[in-house]
Formats: C-alpha cells, sequence, structure tokens
C-alpha cells in the first residue's frame, strides 16, 4: 500500500486530488466534492491532536475489531459507511479553498512524519501506531476519491 509518509507516495494523492472538479459527482453519498476535501481534512487534525473527541460505547465496544478490518486490512472502506458526527460537512465549501487546505494537510503529515502524530488514541479505532495513522489517512482519502471516480 502507498504512503503519506513517502514524498511519491504523498504526491500520487495530490495528483488525484487535483483532478477534482466543481462538476465531479459522487458515485455515492451525499458530498459535493467541496464538501468532500473538507471531510478528508478532518482526520488529519484527529491525526495531529488538534481534534479531540471522547471516545464512545460502540468505539469501546467495536472499535479494536473495527480496527483489524479497516486499517490493518487491505480491503478498501465499503460505500456508504456511516460517518461520525464530527466528521459530517454539510454546509456549502468552496472547492479550490478546500483542496488547498486538504493538500496542506497531507504535505504536513508527510514532512512532520510519524513525530507528528499524536499519541492519543483515535477515537473509534484506538491506540494506533504511526503506520496505522498512515495506512488510516490513505484508505479514507483513497475511499472518497474512488467515490468521485478517481
Amino acid at each position: 500500500m502507498e504512503s503519506l509518509f513517502d514524498k511519491t507516495g504523498n504526491q500520487k494523492m495530490i495528483d488525484r486530488i487535483n483532478q477534482i472538479t466543481a462538476q465531479s459527482t459522487p458515485s455515492w453519498g451525499k458530498m459535493n466534492a467541496a464538501q468532500m476535501l473538507a471531510h478528508c481534512q478532518v482526520p488529519f487534525k484527529v491525526a495531529f491532536g488538534e481534534l479531540k473527541s471522547k471516545r464512545g460505547l460502540m468505539a469501546i465496544l467495536f472499535g479494536k475489531m473495527a480496527k483489524k478490518q479497516f486499517i490493518t486490512g487491505d480491503k478498501p472502506f465499503k460505500k456508504n459507511l456511516p460517518t461520525d458526527k464530527n466528521f459530517y460537512i454539510s454546509e456549502e465549501k468552496h472547492l479550490e479553498d478546500e483542496r488547498k487546505k486538504l493538500i496542506q494537510s497531507i504535505q504536513r503529515f508527510e514532512q512532520l512524519g510519524t513525530d507528528g502524530l499524536t499519541r492519543d488514541p483515535h477515537p473509534f479505532f484506538g491506540k494506533l501506531t504511526p503506520n496505522e495513522w498512515d495506512r488510516l489517512m490513505w484508505k479514507h482519502i483513497n475511499h472518497h476519491l474512488m467515490q468521485f471516480g478517481l
């Protein structure tokens, strides 16, 4: 699997993001392209320790099991998975602004490397290694780019 810590993998993801246009339409889900780009920024805020969220009962009960399926497994995320309310974007966004902010987050992830990641547990999956954070970020963005045909 590609890595956002790797300059080449990082650039490949950015190149795909740059293909999104205002006319890009999703194959599933309710977000438009600008909302999707804004949504993809939220997990980076969690990974950098800038957004804190308490682990709910569902996370405590199922997070560890889901971690094996979603992060360590090779399968891509399934369509129409539920989204944490903190990650849901319903307001209108400006595509170019959101593209720029997402690309900055991806570049920051690579530049800071493993030392730039929070040591706090993920609000659903619990404790993650830097490699697991990387896989989660990659798979999440990949999921949404596939949603828009990229």
